[in-house]
């Protein structure tokens, strides 16, 4: 059975058999709390090629944020208004579409010569797209509260690790293995980012677009482009020779995103996937062992 779990705020959302979200309070003490008592991974659409892309991406975004609204909560000990979390998720969707999306496509455009070639305009602003990405991970992999975000992201891939390699889920076993995993949703956004240059290019191969229509066709066809990413992912994960050239720029990313968590995060970590897999509260659970490729 594949797992695949988030980062959040002093603690860790994981999918297995079930959703749970470990975080310690403001005592020192873990709490852990199930949030879907079946995996996602049941579903008939994480069986269709491309749109199953879409449906794990879907998951992975409605558990994260309701898991990082709990986390909030329970290390601060204080409760959440749901205005201040709708705002905040339309905020930062507008920003995201905003930043990485649109703003590329505007720069691009102002490089008179490569309007007339699709391919050239989509290659120049999917490179500026890339750079923005990594400007901004890097600026915030500074602030304080991201480390600690980052170190919890370590900690689950290195509990994820444990498990896959059949050990016990202890922090002792789990110190030993990497911070770096093929399936992370990181691998995932720089594939994405070069996936989205091919489609696009391919979409304005009839002739070359204006400005207009090209805002509306990097808008529009996102699902497309995230559909054959996550297929990329997928070929990622079984770890060949070539699946490595798809995601070595993701692995490299992972640098900033991730960093060595201390043990007592590791505890958060293994304390969420052990609870994930167990069969308590889940034995009405058909888990698909394949399992799709949640982000890790």
């Amino acid at each position: 059975m594949k797992v695949g779990g988030q980062a959040v705020i002093e603690g860790v959302l994981m999918m297995g058999k079930k959703v749970v979200v470990a975080v310690r309070n403001s005592e020192g003490k873990i709490v852990i709390e199930e949030i879907a008592k079946k995996s996602p991974s049941q579903s008939k659409f994480f069986k269709i090629p491309f749109l199953r892309g879409i449906v794990s991406l879907f998951y992975s975004l409605y558990y994260g944020i309701y898991a990082l609204d709990r986390s909030a909560e329970i290390s601060s000990g204080q409760k959440m208004k749901k205005s201040e979390t709708f705002w905040s998720i339309f905020l930062a969707v507008v920003m995201a579409v905003g930043l990485f999306i649109i703003s590329p496509v505007m720069i691009t455009n102002l490089l008179g010569f490569l309007k007339q070639n699709e391919f050239l305009f989509s290659l120049t602003e999917g490179l500026i797209r890339i750079a923005m990405f990594l400007i901004y991970v890097g600026i915030i992999s500074f602030l304080k509260d991201v480390k600690r975000i980052f170190q919890y992201h370590g900690a689950e891939h290195m509990s994820i690790h444990t498990y896959e390699a059949g050990e016990e889920l202890t922090v002792e076993n789990a110190v030993k293995h990497s911070t770096i995993h093929p399936r992370c949703g990181t691998n995932f956004a720089m594939i994405f980012l070069i996936a989205s240059i091919i489609v696009f290019s391919l979409l304005g191969i009839v002739k070359p677009n204006s400005l207009a229509w090209r805002v509306v066709i990097r808008v529009v066809f996102i699902p497309l482009v995230i559909g054959v990413a996550y297929e990329f992912l997928r070929i990622s994960a079984r770890r060949s020779k070539i699946s490595k050239i798809f995601i070595l720029p993701g692995l490299l990313l992972q640098k900033l995103t991730t960093a060595q968590p201390d043990e007592s995060q590791l505890a958060v970590a293994i304390a969420a996937l052990k609870e994930a897999i167990s069969e308590e509260n889940s034995a009405d659970a058909q888990v698909d062992h394949e399992g799709p490729e949640f982000f890790g």
